[in-house]
């Protein structure tokens, strides 16, 4: 069974994006407080697509909290300079508005258009790759 559900703030608003297919998708950060007594946080990576999306991104803005139902899904690709780079990230299959925050910029045509990610991720050294 491959189910995760989270409830954390965004860390900032999502984008969305129309791929080269024309199906939709936005991806963002979700802040998890990982104790109720502390401050530390762990930042998940979230995906979504479809209408699902358009909708998320129509109401959801930095700081929003949401509820987050999904699957883990880990996927690699490699730069120019060729690294491998990993990425584990939450593939959204349901989403809760829990308290919504508005959005500090809307979306142009130009970053609706963007195929390019909005994220960078840090390089794995070649020796720390999973086997």
């Amino acid at each position: 069974m491959n189910t995760v559900s989270i409830i954390g703030r965004m860390t900032k608003s999502p984008q969305l994006k129309q791929l080269s297919e024309g199906r939709m998708q936005t991806n963002f950060v979700v802040a998890v407080n990982r104790s109720y007594k502390t401050d530390e946080a762990d930042f998940v990576l979230c995906t979504i697509w479809g209408k699902l999306a358009e909708t998320t991104v129509k109401y959801c803005g930095k700081g929003s909290l949401v509820g987050i139902t999904g699957r883990l899904n880990t996927r690699s690709y490699e730069k120019e300079e060729g690294a491998r780079i990993f990425v584990t990230e939450i593939v959204v299959e349901d989403i809760r508005f829990l308290v919504t925050k508005k959005r500090d910029e809307e979306p142009t045509q130009s970053s609706i258009k963007n195929n390019e990610s909005d994220f960078e991720f840090p390089v794995t050294p070649p020796n720390q790759l999973p086997v």
